[in-house]
């Protein structure tokens, strides 16, 4: 009998969440859907089996949820305007750091796994890493997230790699309450995640903008160099 594998997607209940979890259920996948808001959502045919009510700095204990999924999909993120000092700490604490601490939390997690089959960690980054969004904390913390998850990548060893998949979301605007002028719908994006994703690639680019699919993938080759100058030089262990 083949196990029935798991998803865990933060920032479920979001626009390009709700369209996530709708596809990996129609596939005969378990959702675990992570929020911040109230857990109080119900569980219907499209929406997650289960809902964990979480909260950013308290990552370590998702722990034993995070034991029991096969695929992470870090999606949550905020979209804050202000020009407050406040708005670049909560951005950067948010749409980075929770991330890469969800990140360290899943790679030991499995590290552990005795799984032939190894776990996979989606992390939704933005076309902001690189390319301008109005928004300057927003784009700082977009970038942020996007070194640590290149680096984390390409420092790993063989043994970890084995172990876990990184793939990097790369996301030009769609619709949704942070980007109500978003070009792309939710469905049409998810869709194309999905489908990327199967092809065993770590970039996943989607976007109208044709910049994206050429600068992002010289990006990540520098840092692939990069990473293998530094290993191979042993400037780190």
């Amino acid at each position: 009998m083949v196990k029935e594998k798991t998803v865990g997607i933060t920032g479920a209940s979001g626009a390009l969440g709700k369209e996530l979890t709708k596809i990996f259920r129609k596939k005969g996948f378990k959702v675990i859907g992570f929020t911040h808001s109230k857990n109080d959502y119900e569980t219907e045919i499209d929406s997650p089996n289960e809902w964990i009510e979480w909260h950013c700095g308290k990552e370590f204990l998702l722990i034993e949820h995070l034991k029991k999924i096969d695929i992470l999909i870090l999606n949550h993120g905020i979209y804050d305007v202000s020009k407050k000092n406040s708005s670049y700490e909560n951005s950067i604490e948010i749409n980075a750091l929770s991330k890469f601490k969800l990140l360290n939390l899943f790679e030991e997690i499995a590290m552990e796994n005795n799984s032939s089959i190894a776990k996979e960690i989606w992390i939704n980054t933005s076309e902001a890493e690189i390319l301008p969004a109005l928004n300057p904390s927003y784009e700082i913390s977009k970038s942020l997230i996007g070194q640590l998850v290149s680096f984390k990548k390409n420092l790993l060893d063989k043994k970890a790699m084995s172990k876990l998949k990184i793939k990097k979301i790369i996301l030009g605007p769609f619709k949704s309450e942070l980007n109500p002028i978003g070009i792309m719908s939710p469905k049409f994006v998810s869709n194309n995640i999905y489908n990327i994703a199967n092809l065993n690639i770590f970039l996943i680019i989607i976007s109208p903008n044709p910049i994206s699919y050429i600068i992002f993938p010289i990006k990540e080759l520098y840092y692939f160099f990069y990473c293998k100058f530094l290993t191979i030089s042993k400037f780190i262990n």
